[in-house]
């Protein structure tokens, strides 16, 4: 892996994680039950990057193999059951634990890193992790009303926690993809998950205001489509712990986005919490380059398929 590389793998996953900090607004904005809004966004980026993969040559024989497209799509299983488990947790755990739960997706991804591909689990990477994992939790303490509770505790706590494996699992699948082109990647997982929301979705009460569809448009085209195309091709390029570190900025996209958008004020605990999670992130991400010599790219490739 170049340098080169290394830092455009770095910027897709920080504008990954920008942009789906803008999905709990564009939800809330639009006025449409959850599920319903995941599945036209599912459709609609599904529909987008169709015409993209087309437009690139992607759909031609010997673009993906049958054995990687069906990788790609068992990750397209995993990740919409992560989003269901996610949702359904939320009515269930307090919306705080629920999101803390969520979270340790970065340390489940490390681990799978350390036993699958033999990364290195350093004293120095657990930190910056455990540092912004601290960051997380002082951000989603620190939301009004973030602690409403749900019905069924101990059953939203698990369902948070399979969601985060499942997230983990996704990463882990996608980078034995490498040398696929991430559109076609996102473009069959994201397939795959129009088809498994469909059953849940309700189609026949479709959004009828201009503004909910063009909310829906833009989480479907831009906050689908595009993100998942930067996020896959991230995967590919960086290794677990700094994929784990950078997945933390997502937290600190959504309260900004609160704040601009929904007019939430920012409280303490989420300005020292963002500031945990940006030092942790620069940690991981721009520290070995300093202790190393600024200009090297990382002494160690990311996982391998």
């Amino acid at each position: 892996m170049t340098n080169t590389q290394y830092w455009r793998g770095i910027v897709e996953m920080i504008a990954a994680q920008l942009i789906f900090g803008t999905a709990g607004w564009l939800v809330v904005a639009s006025g449409v039950p959850v599920l319903d809004v995941i599945f036209w966004r599912c459709l609609l980026g599904a529909i987008t990057l169709l015409v993209v993969c087309w437009a690139l040559g992607l759909l031609g024989r010997g673009a993906i193999s049958l054995r990687q497209a069906g990788i790609a799509a068992l990750a397209g299983v995993v990740l919409t059951t992560g989003w269901l488990l996610l949702f359904g947790s939320l009515s269930r755990a307090s919306i705080s634990i629920a999101t803390a739960v969520y979270h340790t997706q970065p340390f489940i991804l490390v681990g799978l890193g350390a036993l699958l591909f033999k990364e290195k689990v350093t004293f120095g990477r657990m930190a910056w992790l455990v540092i912004a994992f601290v960051g997380m939790i002082l951000i989603v303490q620190g939301k009004p009303g973030g602690d409403k509770g749900g019905s069924d505790y101990l059953t939203g706590v698990l369902m948070s926690f399979g969601a985060a494996f499942c997230y983990a699992l996704v990463a882990i699948l996608t980078m034995r993809l490498k040398g696929i082109r991430p559109h076609l990647i996102a473009l069959i997982q994201i397939a795959v998950g129009a088809a498994m929301l469909l059953p849940f979705a309700d189609i026949t009460n479709p959004p009828t205001s201009a503004r909910a569809w063009t909310l829906i448009a833009i989480f479907g085209v831009v906050g689908t489509g595009v993100v998942y195309v930067l996020l896959y091709s991230a995967y590919q390029k960086l290794q677990t712990h700094v994929i784990g570190a950078l997945s933390f900025i997502y937290p600190v996209a959504a309260i900004v986005v609160d704040y601009i958008a929904l007019n939430h004020r920012l409280q303490p605990l989420q300005i020292v919490g963002t500031a945990a999670i940006l030092i942790a992130a620069s940690g991981m991400t721009v520290g070995p380059h300093i202790l190393k010599g600024f200009g090297k790219a990382p002494a160690e490739e990311p996982a391998s398929s």
